[in-house]
């Protein structure tokens, strides 16, 4: 008998529904043992009934939910609360749901200052309103899914690699809790170390790093130890699959930017990150340059969600401009 799945997407992109089509011909294997119920993105099944003519969203009993995107608006809230009533199992798919991910970075302002950037500028009319015909209203922030219900599983990705994907749901059928890496970008990195970098100072991105396009990717120097901020050390490996390869960010020549989200799943990635900084000899006070928002996007993305609380980061210069 196959087994029933149900899927929701709330503050997120759709990505993560693209990387479930992305397992291609698996996909096609696994169906015959699947039994799409709900995923609206994917399916034409409607909250309210297919005529509209429910009160209450209707969401089918379901074996495995997955939860993309994190909860923003009441909306969101009320599906995430009927998915993890309506599924033995849940699985927050992608970093959106795992941590906050992108949507996430709006943190560190009010809905109030959110809406006067959006809808009170130069060119607005005096007194104008923010929307609200047929617009859920916002919570406060925006919440990781296990912020507000329980979550069984994380598959943390932006989006989550398809291989992932595939294992989380064979383990499922084959009545198996699935395991998946817990270990960092750098532990599956082919790049050359050796060991502290001779620079002192962080590089911004606009210029090459030293390698060869010729030669292999494990010919060309760790992107850290030449002084790039690489999140590798501190975030969780995953973005290749299972097949061994690099890392995607790596394997274009460009430093990992965190996606995966920390190692562990309370995992302070940006603590962390300062601390592989100032172990590789990197003062991170030369990272002045970066905007509020470059910092938390390299260093923070995933974590988003979470407050600054640390006294000793709040009185470092490159965090003295409105993070706490």
């Amino acid at each position: 008998m196959p087994v029933k799945i149900a899927g929701e997407w709330l503050n997120s992109c759709s990505g993560c529904e693209i990387a479930i089509l992305n397992l291609g011909e698996t996909l096609l294997d696994l169906l015959p043992q699947l039994e799409f119920v709900h995923i609206p993105v994917l399916m034409d099944h409607k909250h309210y009934g297919q005529l509209g003519d429910k009160t209450e969203i209707d969401i089918p009993k379901a074996v495995v939910g997955l939860v993309s995107g994190g909860i923003r608006n009441e909306e969101h809230l009320e599906v995430a609360h009927e998915m993890r009533k309506t599924c033995d199992i849940l699985i927050a798919l992608g970093t959106c749901a795992t941590h906050g991910g992108i949507p996430a970075l709006i943190n560190r302002f009010s809905n109030q200052e959110l809406f006067d950037q959006y809808y009170h500028t130069e060119s607005t009319d005096p007194g104008a309103a923010v929307p609200s015909n047929g617009l859920s209203p916002l919570l406060e922030r925006c919440y990781a899914l296990d912020e507000q219900i329980d979550v069984d599983i994380y598959l943390p990705g932006c989006p989550p690699h398809p291989d992932q994907i595939a294992t989380a749901i064979l383990a499922l059928l084959n009545g198996e809790t699935p395991e998946l890496p817990f270990r960092s970008v750098c532990d599956t990195c082919p790049t050359r170390r050796e060991g502290k970098g001779k620079v002192s100072a962080i590089k911004r991105f606009t210029s090459k790093p030293d390698f060869n396009p010729d030669e292999p990717i494990d010919q060309m120097r760790c992107l850290l130890e030449q002084g790039y901020l690489c999140t590798g050390p501190v975030t969780r490996a995953g973005c290749a699959g299972n097949n061994g390869e690099a890392p995607r960010c790596i394997s274009a020549r460009v430093p990992c930017r965190g996606c995966y989200g920390p190692v562990r799943q309370e995992g302070n990635q940006l603590l962390d990150m300062l601390n592989a900084l100032a172990s590789n000899g990197i003062d991170i006070n030369t990272m002045l340059w970066l905007t509020r928002a470059t910092v938390h996007f390299c260093i923070s993305l995933p974590f988003s969600r979470k407050k600054i609380t640390s006294p000793t980061l709040k009185n470092l210069p490159v965090f003295r401009r409105r993070y706490f």
